[in-house]
């Protein structure tokens, strides 16, 4: 039998304060990948929660590791 593929963790950068100055933010792990990310992959929302994807509706960004971890995926899965 074969096994099966450990869904990703997003990974995204924790929001900087104005008083920290232009620094580098630190990362943390995400609520779920942005659909800017799912289209890279070529995956709606829908698809994505069926996969056992996490979906956050409400960020924007498109973090090229994030895009990278979803591509790696769905090659162990076998739907890229």
């Amino acid at each position: 039998m074969g096994e099966k593929a450990e869904p990703p963790v997003p990974i995204v950068k924790k929001p900087r304060l104005v008083k920290d100055g232009p620094i580098e933010p630190k990362m943390r792990r995400g609520r779920g990948f942005s659909i800017g990310e799912l289209k890279e992959v070529g995956l709606t929302p829908k698809q994505a929660r069926r996969l056992g994807l996490p979906v956050d509706k409400r960020r924007r960004s498109v973090h090229p590791w994030n895009v990278e971890a979803l591509k790696e995926y769905l090659k162990k899965v076998g739907k890229g």
